[in-house]
């Protein structure tokens, strides 16, 4: 039966959702963005080129990329425990999440740098701009239309993922729909977060395009 106090778990379990996507996003952001720059700066056709660099790192993501994240949820629950204290719970959560998210991000920032003419990085260059300079002015500001148009992906993806996470009692809208509706064969509280968990992946991508469309410099 539908009560208040369901009522009241199903609007925790949007914040907790919200909380454990947007801050994963930004911590896999931190870690993932820089990661994503010297992938494409140290490639052999970058503007610095590291075999080793980019090797090692390349291995690192595409490792990490290949581990399903449910499998990678309980991997890192002695690590998690480490981290926070604690195996399971919103915020615990968010240690597997960025854990996942950083090497994605990285590749979708190194596929967005490289589709950065490569004629505009030489006019920077042949004017004297240092490899900070063409990164920083150059190379991000040519991108960041499909870089928001990456980020609006990666937010999506982690909103996914966040929600599996209920399955090893991570919170959210996840876990509500396992308890509920899996566990306890409550059809109309799983029916209502999957419908949650659309909306709320609609209005990410909604607001990421609106977004990528007003900074494409090419209007």
């Amino acid at each position: 039966m539908w009560s208040s106090e369901v009522t009241n778990m199903i609007i925790t379990g949007i914040w907790e959702t919200l909380y454990m996507t947007l801050v994963s996003t930004l911590v896999g952001y931190v870690i993932g963005l820089p990661m994503g720059i010297i992938l494409t700066v140290s490639d052999k056709d970058g503007i610095k080129p590291n075999a080793v660099l980019y090797k090692i790192l390349d291995v690192i993501a595409n490792i990490v990329r290949s581990v399903p994240f449910i499998i990678l949820l309980v991997l890192l629950i002695p690590f998690t425990r480490l981290v926070v204290g604690k195996s399971y719970g919103s915020t615990a959560t968010i240690v597997p999440l960025v854990i996942a998210a950083a090497p994605y991000i990285a590749r979708m920032v190194e596929s967005s740098l490289k589709e950065v003419d490569a004629g505009v990085i030489e006019a920077a260059r042949s004017m004297g701009a240092s490899n900070f300079t063409i990164i920083t002015k150059v190379m991000l500001v040519e991108a960041r239309t499909s870089l928001l148009v990456g980020a609006t992906i990666t937010l999506g993806t982690i909103l996914g993922y966040s929600a599996m996470s209920g399955a090893v009692g991570g919170g959210g809208l996840g876990a509500i729909a396992i308890r509920y509706g899996y566990t306890r064969w409550q059809t109309d509280i799983m029916i209502v977060t999957v419908i949650l968990l659309i909306i709320l992946f609609q209005i990410f991508q909604t607001v990421g395009m609106k977004l990528a469309d007003k900074f494409d410099h090419r209007k």
